[in-house]
């Protein structure tokens, strides 16, 4: 994760000092990226000195062990008491205690990525027949993924002529043809293997797989493969919904754990690998599978097994999303990378801190990390307010895909405008670093 943000983190510009304990990683990213490198314990107060804590802005502790992290933000909070801290928290015993006691902590945010996976993984549960959801306005407004296979209504079709087929108001932002992101134009052909990433308001997602034909029922038993954290919080989420869970766990020790606290749960012991285990727990009878195992190579097999079986909702929870090119043409179903939802998260933050005023409300990455889709309040700054949208000069790589009313939301034309009070979504290619809306504009 410390890898990730470091990436992210000096691409847009930040002055970077890492920390670690092993020379070997601090090497490698000094040789990669233009970054100030630290050796030692990173919650020494000795070293956090060494490292320029007492003039630094912020402070991101990732370290394996929450405590670590948490004695780090304390220290620094100690040395300098206006920086900001996030620390990454994963046991669950500690959510309630971060929450009372940020303040003594000195954090000014915690992240927990198994935890954002969970309630990702719930929500793509909730409505089946889309890859990912990221949401907008307030819950108003969604990005969806959707695969186009030979089947599909949309195979072969340009998607000028789509509102004859889809009969509801949205727009295509981006699709990934082989593994690289196309920004669209209306005589674009839909291809099978192609991954849409459609904009539409939240009401209009039931009409959108109705008219496709994507069938979709509310899912009630579904199977968790691996009993780690991301399984007990979702397991807790989904029996909340009455939703009935079978987790499979090869470790004995921890199903009796997993069975002591979450004791609704049908808490299995045994290979979730094994065909003849997984057939006689029902595989080819539940309504989803999802593969959360230590190994992505095992989660991406028993998913590719699940698919073959019929299963109607597969989602697989890998930790590398380095290969994201070949894994678009495998049958993993949704793709849910915890470091990847928290490193998003902390970028956010940071981008926000940069840019206090006119900041991003929201901010997600689609199209396999190839785009950004962000969204942006319009104030007295912005500029071209009442203007159509025809009439602007957007930067190359930059699509306004949806302009929020009050409680309308409104599938932007040339003729549209915004003014102030609204709030835009946009979609960007990347290339040029969005901070504020007036960013968007030549």
């Amino acid at each position: 994760m410390g890898a990730t943000l470091t990436r992210q983190l000096s691409a847009e510009g930040n002055d970077l000092t890492l920390i670690d304990s092993n020379p070997k990683v601090l090497e490698s990213s000094e040789e990669r990226y233009d970054v100030m490198v630290v050796q030692g314990n990173c919650a020494s107060m000795e070293v956090l000195i060494q490292a320029g804590v007492k003039e630094a802005d912020l402070l991101i502790a990732v370290a394996g062990a929450d405590e670590i992290n948490l004695l780090c933000c304390m220290t620094a909070h100690g040395l300098n008491t206006g920086i900001h801290t996030i620390a990454r928290v994963r046991n669950p015993e500690y959510t309630d205690q971060i929450y009372e006691m940020s303040g003594m902590f000195g954090l000014s945010m915690a992240v927990n990525p198994e935890k954002q996976a969970a309630v990702e993984i719930a929500r793509l549960l909730r409505y089946p027949g889309f890859l990912k959801r990221d949401t907008f306005a307030k819950g108003r407004v969604e990005i969806v993924e959707l695969r186009i296979d030979e089947h599909s209504k949309l195979c072969n079709v340009a998607l000028n002529d789509m509102n004859g087929i889809v009969k509801c108001k949205i727009l295509v932002c981006a699709v990934l043809r082989n593994g690289m992101a196309v920004a669209p134009d209306g005589a674009f052909v839909l291809r099978e293997g192609d991954r849409i990433f459609v904009t539409a308001s939240a009401d209009t997602l039931t009409v959108l797989l109705k008219n496709l034909g994507i069938i979709t029922h509310k899912v009630k038993r579904v199977i968790l493969c691996g009993g780690g954290r991301v399984s007990y919080y979702l397991a807790k989420q989904l029996q909340r919904g009455g939703i009935n869970v079978q987790i499979i766990e090869r470790d004995l020790d921890r199903c009796n754990h997993l069975a002591a606290i979450l004791p609704d749960t049908c808490i299995i012991h045994g290979d979730a690998s094994s065909q003849f285990l997984l057939e006689s727990e029902g595989i080819s009878d539940c309504d989803a599978l999802v593969t959360m195992t230590g190994l992505d190579e095992l989660n991406m097999i028993i998913s590719l097994y699940g698919t073959s079986c019929g299963v109607p909702q597969v989602i697989t929870k890998l930790g590398r999303m380095d290969n994201a090119n070949i894994l678009g043409n495998l049958a993993l179903g949704s793709v849910i990378s915890p470091k990847e939802l928290c490193c998003n998260t902390i970028v956010r933050y940071v981008r926000a801190m940069k840019n206090q005023t006119g900041a991003a409300l929201t901010v997600h990455t689609i199209a396999d990390g190839q785009a950004e889709a962000m969204e942006f309040a319009v104030d007295g700054s912005t500029l071209h307010c009442g203007e159509p949208l025809k009439n602007l000069r957007l930067k190359k790589g930059v699509l306004v895909v949806c302009i929020t009313k009050g409680a309308r939301q409104e599938i932007p034309n040339g003729d549209s405008s915004f003014s102030h009070g609204d709030t835009l979504i946009i979609v960007t290619n990347g290339e040029k670093g969005i901070y504020q809306l007036n960013d968007i504009f030549e």
